[in-house]
């Protein structure tokens, strides 16, 4: 849990450090593909910038950026995995860095890897150290850390998000490996490297290391090494983006046979089975909707199978997914209402709730409890009277019911 980036604590022989150590850029001169974000956040090109939460695919530079971050700013980097101790080991972290300021009056950042992780009780730990100021603290994350992280903690510190690698970025930093090494390789070889990296600058360096130590020096045999071992499908231009692309248009075409094929082809390239089986979740909400309320249900299951069961038997829970999902029925009315209520509130000032219905106030007695009533509905204002109709059921499957019973409800 010592310094990544500090060269008088190493014990490792440096020999022995894997390229992807050895050619890690310690300047944002050499950071390539994040350049949009350098541009946002100005303030990482300065001494001085708030604790941080960076998030992104493996591979896109977080811990690469925290690492020239201190650098740049003159700070000692300790680092701490989530995975790998608690909270108290975290705490003997954090109170190095303490001493390192006491000491030797040179703050330090506290670098937490995968601080997803934590559960929000060890993620509070961290909360009175970076509300104080006593600690530079910067989290890497390849969760969303509005989902990931507690509000509290995500309250104090600045969110960077970290986009994937394009190819032509990996191709600037294998070609930056290959000079720091003194080693050579065609701009075609680079490139069927880049493409076959997902994304990921670790695993290109990885593989540029694997076939600079091969001798392997072809386009050809290249492709061939990659294409057996990398768990990488294809990535021919936006391969990965044109089969997913190709997979949800299958399924909201109500083509099974079309949608298991692609789902072959991400099964078969190494795609991430959980990746599937979120995007399965985001589509029995986004095309499905209240036409058949059970598919998300099923696609929620299918999530949980997947990730307690594991590839290759969790296919098989993929499969029933998707071929429900893509035979069933389908609306996006639940999609669209929520798009064109969200357009409707941002294009508006504060929107007052009616009295009768606030928690507290003197007018909320005459609110009218629905259940009191036949059929548990009442008519009664829940909003302004110039309120657009966000959500307009059609008449598949579930949803023709619901859309008969708000007529009758709600006819003049």
């Amino acid at each position: 849990m010592s310094d990544l980036f500090s060269g008088p604590q190493k014990t490792d022989s440096e020999s022995s450090r894997p390229l992807a150590y050895k050619v890690r850029p310690t300047s944002l001169e050499d950071y390539f593909g994040q350049d949009y974000v350098l541009d946002k956040f100005p303030f990482l090109k300065e001494d001085s910038f708030p604790s941080l939460i960076i998030w992104g695919p493996p591979g896109s530079g977080k811990t690469t950026l925290a690492g020239i971050l201190a650098k740049t700013s003159q700070r000692d980097l300790f680092t701490f995995n989530a995975v790998l101790g608690g909270v108290n080991e975290l705490k003997k972290i954090i109170e190095r860095a303490k001493e390192n300021e006491s000491y030797f009056g040179k703050k330090a950042i506290v670098f937490v890897d995968e601080i997803h992780r934590f559960n929000k009780a060890q993620q509070d730990a961290l909360l009175p150290f970076v509300e104080k100021g006593e600690i530079q603290f910067i989290g890497a994350t390849t969760e969303n850390p509005k989902t990931s992280v507690n509000r509290a903690l995500l309250s104090r510190v600045q969110t960077i998000k970290l986009k994937t690698l394009s190819s032509e970025a990996l191709e600037a930093i294998i070609s930056r490996a290959l000079k720091i090494t003194k080693s050579t390789l065609t701009p075609e070889c680079i490139k069927v490297i880049a493409n076959y990296s997902d994304g990921d600058a670790r695993t290109a360096l990885n593989s540029l290391e694997t076939i600079l130590q091969s001798g392997v020096a072809t386009p050809e045999t290249i492709l061939s090494r990659l294409s057996e071992n990398n768990k990488h499908y294809d990535k021919d231009g936006n391969r990965h983006y044109d089969v997913i692309s190709a997979f949800i248009k299958s399924l909201r075409g109500s083509n099974p046979d079309a949608a298991l094929l692609y789902l072959a082809i991400m099964i078969d390239g190494g795609e991430s089975p959980l990746f599937i089986a979120r995007r399965l979740v985001i589509f029995a909400s986004e095309d499905v909707g209240n036409a058949d309320p059970q598919a998300l249900t099923l696609a929620v299951s299918g999530l949980h199978a997947v990730q307690n069961i594991g590839m290759p038997e969790a296919r098989i829970n993929l499969a029933q997914v998707v071929t429900y999902l893509a035979a069933t029925v389908k609306s996006n009315a639940s999609y669209l209402g929520i798009d064109e209520a969200l357009e409707f509130v941002r294009s508006q000032q504060t929107i007052e709730v009616p009295k009768h219905l606030r928690n507290h106030h003197p007018e909320k007695a005459s609110y009218q409890y629905p259940h009191n009533f036949e059929g548990a509905f009442v008519k009664q204002v829940y909003a302004q009277k110039d309120l657009p109709k966000f959500y307009r059921p059609n008449k598949s499957g579930t949803e023709e019911r619901i859309l008969q019973r708000l007529t009758t409800l709600w006819k003049d």
